[in-house]
Parts: C-alpha cells; structure tokens; sequence
C-alpha cells in the first residue's frame, strides 16, 4: 500500500470568508451544525482549542448506539490553519488507529479555499469512507456558511 491509498485530500471553494469557516471548526455550537451525519446527533465533550489541547465529540446513531473521536490539536492558526489527530474510539474508551487532519482555508476570488488533508490511514478503505463523511459535511459547511 503507498501514501497515495491512505491519504485523503479534498479541496473546495466555499462563498464564505475564512474568518467564518475558521469558527464552524472551533466553536462547539458552531461545530454542532454540521459535524455529524444525517440522522446522527452529534455531541462535544471536549474542544480545547490550542496546541496540544484536546478535543472529543461523540455521536449517536440512529439505532442509538454511541460512537466517538478525539485528538489532539497540533497547530492552531486562526483563521488559515488547522491540524489535529484523528482517532475514533472503542467501547471502553481505547483509541484506535490515529489520523492526521490538516485543514488549510486561504481566501480565493468567490469565497475561501477549503482544503482538507487526512493522512495515516490505516487502509484504503478506511480512507475511501472517511472521504465519503468528509464530503458530505463539506456539503453541509457550505450549505451553513452561505
């Protein structure tokens, strides 16, 4: 497996300043508008946003079962950069394979240019569906930001 099977990257023009899309990922009431699939209810237990600070959400399922991801934050550049570990949690709180995001937001002509980076993953797969999460919270960061 190379880097290219474990690595996600997304980019997006998104018709919002970066002073904006900066606070949907640092504001827990902001953060709550779109950070959990549809049918899921999203939770922040922890969103100490700074280097080395920690973060935790949990979200529940629409069959009700409970599930979380935590890190830590590695770079905190208000409002262009954002870097923190990924890890989702087991049942007794241990944390799985870790992750690293990257988030850039650089302003464009039109808006600001989100580009999200995930590396480390575990496996091909594991990348393939976090795309598929990505994506659709992108989607609804853009629907907010408008």
């Amino acid at each position: 497996m190379n880097d290219v099977d474990t690595t996600l990257r997304i980019e997006r023009l998104i018709a919002a300043p970066p002073e904006t899309l900066f606070a949907l990922w640092i504001e827990p009431a902001q953060l709550l508008k779109w950070w959990a699939p549809d049918g899921y209810q999203a939770a922040v237990d922890a969103l100490d946003v700074r280097p080395g600070g920690r973060w935790r959400t949990t979200m529940r399922r629409p069959d009700g079962e409970l599930v979380a991801t935590s890190g830590v934050y590695r770079i905190v550049e208000p409002p262009h950069r954002l870097a923190f570990t990924w890890a989702w949690e087991g049942e007794n709180g241990t944390r799985g394979h870790e992750s690293e995001v990257l988030l850039t937001l650089e302003a464009a002509p039109g808006g600001t240019r989100l580009v999200l980076l995930q590396e480390r993953f575990e496996s091909k797969d594991t990348c393939d569906r976090h795309g598929v999460g990505w994506t659709s919270a992108i989607d609804r960061i853009e629907t907010i930001a408008r």
